[in-house]
């Protein structure tokens, strides 16, 4: 899509992560930038033959327009993470019972987890998205691997049910991304190059 031009600067305007995540917390706070956190209030359902890939930049989009309309005078950063397995939309799975029948059928299987950012100005009309994907190769998982995964780990609040940055780093093969921190919940390269665009400095 045609992405609007830069804002001419940015006057200590606050920024706000659109995002309860503690996961997308941390990774911000890497960049060294003073921000806060809001919750979006958006509807997450997937809409009706929406791929995974579409899915991914419309909610990130979509949290940081929600988030920004109710603060136009800040800079807000959307994000949502989709797991891909073979054009189906996995999210988060809530509870042991579907975290196990993730990881089941993506046992020796590759996924694509979608990650999308959005970085969204209301008052300078500034909106602009990106996406990582990461290709991740599960290994060949038993019932009994999974669960005493599942019970150390409890990644219930993880789409695909596996946390990399912890002990689900043992259940994969392989990861192949551009962008490390994609995986974990914000692709840090994309964000830093979005707020970039937005004229926030960065080392």
């Amino acid at each position: 899509m045609p992405q609007p031009s830069a804002p001419t600067a940015v006057r200590n305007a606050p920024l706000i992560l659109g995002s309860t995540s503690r996961y997308r917390r941390e990774l911000l706070a890497r960049l060294g930038l003073a921000f806060e956190v809001a919750a979006p209030q958006v509807d997450e359902t997937p809409q009706p033959g929406e791929a995974p890939r579409a899915l991914a930049e419309r909610l990130a989009l979509a949290k940081a327009r929600e988030v920004a309309a109710r603060h136009p005078e800040a800079w807000v950063i959307g994000s949502d993470q989709v797991a891909d397995l073979a054009g189906e939309p996995l999210g988060k799975p809530g509870t042991h019972e579907r975290a196990v029948a993730q990881l089941r059928r993506m046992s020796g299987q590759t996924v694509i987890f979608h990650t999308a950012v959005a970085v969204v100005g209301h008052g300078a009309g500034f909106a602009q998205t990106d996406l990582a994907p990461v290709e991740v190769r599960f290994r060949t998982l038993h019932n009994e691997e999974i669960e005493r995964y599942l019970r150390a780990e409890q990644p219930y609040d993880c789409a695909g049910s596996a946390k990399s940055e912890g002990l689900g780093i043992a259940l994969l093969e392989a990861i192949h991304s551009d962008d490390p921190t994609a995986l974990v919940g914000l692709p840090l390269i994309r964000t830093a190059r979005l707020l970039r665009a937005a004229r926030f400095t960065l080392p």
